[in-house]
């Protein structure tokens, strides 16, 4: 049996450089998405708040409808009894019966007023809430129309992007094989801990890519040798050397192209 050689140093740069660049791609095609994604889900969210808001005072504009109706129920009751204690009034036999149904006639008509007075505040708040729904469905339209043109400049970024992303995606798969786990282990943690995602860089100028601090010649010629793997001092970054990085550009431009 065979056995399989293991890679040059080299070798593994060049891997860990042509999947730097596809991530960089693919980290390019979602900052073109910048924050729509996001922008759609708080709006989404904030809809359906609004309409939550809405269902609650309709809630409320019923039950208040259902308490004028009991007050006017209690009106037409109360209203019934003074017409009953004034056709008793007439066959009292003193005037103890006659003034106790006074009595009960007067509290039928604060029972009236009180619930007229009841009424009248009931449709205050009916009015109220009838001025909030419309400002919450004025709202409500706003945002759903900007939810629906946000949704579209999402929709339309996501069908020029997605097919490039998703074959990227899966290069950068493809090329995450090609590389041994110690490393590609290295390459996630160093990804994740820079802000533009670049965990290998090239030397430009005599410094890491990005960076103003001069890398020393002789570490220099180290990284051109391309005998061992090297990371810069001061961010933790991996580095190649111009001539490779170019190389490996060239290469992962034809492969970009043809997607």
């Amino acid at each position: 049996m065979v056995k399989k050689k293991e890679p040059t140093v080299e070798e593994k740069l060049r891997a860990l450089y042509d999947l730097q660049l596809i991530d960089s791609r693919i980290d390019k095609i979602r900052d073109i998405r910048g924050e729509l994604p996001l922008e759609v889900r708080d709006l989404e969210d904030e809809i359906e708040g609004l309409n939550k808001r809405i269902e609650k005072l309709d809630g409320s504009l019923k039950e208040l409808d259902n308490q004028i109706s009991a007050k006017k129920n209690l009106i037409e009751e109360a209203k019934a009894l003074m017409k009953k204690y004034t056709e008793q009034q007439k066959n009292v036999r003193n005037n103890r019966e006659f003034d106790s149904l006074t009595k009960e006639t007067e509290y039928q008509e604060l029972e009236i007023q009180l619930a007229e007075k009841n009424i009248k505040e009931f449709k205050t708040q009916i009015e109220l809430k009838n001025e909030s729904i419309e400002s919450v469905k004025s709202t409500l339209s706003e945002k759903t129309d900007h939810l629906k043109h946000k949704k579209g400049e999402l929709d339309n970024i996501l069908k020029e992007t997605e097919k490039e992303e998703n074959m990227l995606l899966a290069k950068s798969e493809d090329y995450k094989k090609l590389i041994e786990e110690r490393l590609l282990f290295a390459y996630g943690k160093i990804r994740s801990n820079v802000k533009n995602g670049l965990a290998i860089v090239p030397i430009e100028r005599g410094a890491a890519g990005g960076s103003y601090f001069t890398i020393p010649p002789q570490v220099q010629m180290e990284i051109a040798s391309r005998k061992k793997i090297i990371t810069d001092e001061h961010s933790g970054r991996i580095l190649v050397d111009e001539v490779l990085a170019t190389e490996q550009k060239e290469k992962m431009e034809k492969l970009f192209s043809s997607i």
